[in-house]
């Protein structure tokens, strides 16, 4: 199971080719990142990138991928400008059910129910 308490973000300050990925994906989060151009972009080998990832950060590559991906979610839902669907595309999702699956086994709760509640402090 994911834990994203686990998180080390601070590694993402303290080694730059850690800080490369971040900033690519703060840039482009609608691309498909794959641990391959994860390690590309690292100018690391990938089966040396993805232990050193996981060293470093305290999580899998793709935990942390989609755990970003859902934190940009987060932060479009509550500005409402967005379809649930729309913000599964342009936070990189291929699908809707994926999304939605992630996005639940990150917060605990539906896309659905976070845009409810967002909704319901402001009103």
């Amino acid at each position: 199971m994911f834990d994203p308490n686990q998180i080390k973000v601070s590694a993402f300050q303290y080694y730059a080719r850690l800080g490369r990925i971040k900033q690519h994906i703060e840039q482009n989060p609608s691309d498909h990142m794959s641990l391959e151009e994860a390690a590309r972009i690292a100018g690391m080998e990938k089966k040396y990138f993805s232990a050193f990832f996981h060293q470093k950060v305290g999580v899998c590559f793709r935990h942390w991928l989609m755990w970003v991906r859902i934190n940009e979610a987060k932060r479009r839902m509550e500005a409402r400008n967005h379809s649930i669907t729309q913000i599964a595309f342009i936070t990189g999702f291929m699908d809707l059910r994926t999304f939605e699956r992630a996005f639940k086994k990150c917060t605990g709760i539906t896309p659905r129910d976070f845009k409810r509640s967002v909704q319901n402090h402001e009103s």
